[in-house]
């Protein structure tokens, strides 16, 4: 792969296979099972650069998430190549990676070496993390005793603190209360401003064009337009 190539996705399809509930006496004797197969992506062939802030739009359905959850290794292809240089950390499923059993703290070095940190790194930043999401009275109780949004919020501040090299944000997540969500926005924004890679998917269009000079438009899991941002988002509105 190029030196200068962050992550190159070679004719990517993911399939899932729905089966569909309360089977008939005949279907349960001779194991006939209705079945759906849907292809949420389809031949996507993408090369993003080392430092290149990329957006991603789309109808809900046509493949967005699937997409991130592929390059960040939360699922993994049905057919086709991933290759990826570097660190990721995905502000997707912010919640992947930790155990309810666990306390908060325990959880911060389990939830940080998934995303490639190395106890010694986690132990440097882990008052960090801990100070960013505000859960310092709850850090040492059970994970399965934190709220949705505890946890969002602990996840968050995990993920911001791996210092990746790769960042893919699924929205501009509205994690906690509003002092929260103002921190989380600002950190994003230094993550715009240094040299990372980002792909960045959202429904709020301007922001989109705004921050990433190069788009592309997903549509019933095939990748429909790719080019300069202004260029794709007019295509889009028109569709």
């Amino acid at each position: 792969m190029n030196n200068n190539i962050a992550i190159k996705l070679t004719n990517i399809s993911k399939k899932y296979v729905l089966r569909h509930e309360k089977p008939t006496l005949v279907e349960n004797i001779f194991r006939f099972r209705k079945k759906e197969e849907i292809w949420a992506l389809k031949d996507i062939n993408l090369g993003i650069k080392k430092g290149e802030k990329f957006g991603i739009v789309g109808d809900n359905g046509s493949g967005k998430t699937t997409l991130l959850k592929i390059i960040s290794g939360i699922t993994v292809p049905t057919e086709g190549r991933v290759e990826i240089t570097g660190r990721v950390a995905a502000l997707i499923n912010l919640e992947a990676g930790f155990h309810p059993e666990l306390t908060g703290e325990e959880n911060i070095f389990l939830n940080g070496m998934l995303l490639g940190m190395s106890k010694k790194e986690i132990k440097n930043k882990f008052k960090k993390i801990i100070r960013f999401s505000g859960l310092e009275n709850f850090i040492d109780t059970p994970f399965y005793t934190y709220s949705s949004g505890m946890a969002l919020r602990l996840g968050f501040s995990i993920a911001v603190h791996s210092d990746p090299d790769i960042l893919l944000i699924d929205e501009i997540l509205a994690v906690g209360d509003q002092e929260f969500q103002q921190k989380s926005f600002q950190k994003m924004q230094d993550f715009f401003k240094k040299g990372k890679t980002i792909i960045f998917i959202s429904h709020y269009l301007p922001t989109v064009v705004k921050l990433c000079p190069k788009t592309a438009w997903l549509e019933e899991g095939k990748l429909k337009s790719l080019d300069v941002s202004k260029k794709v988002i007019s295509q889009y509105l028109k569709s």
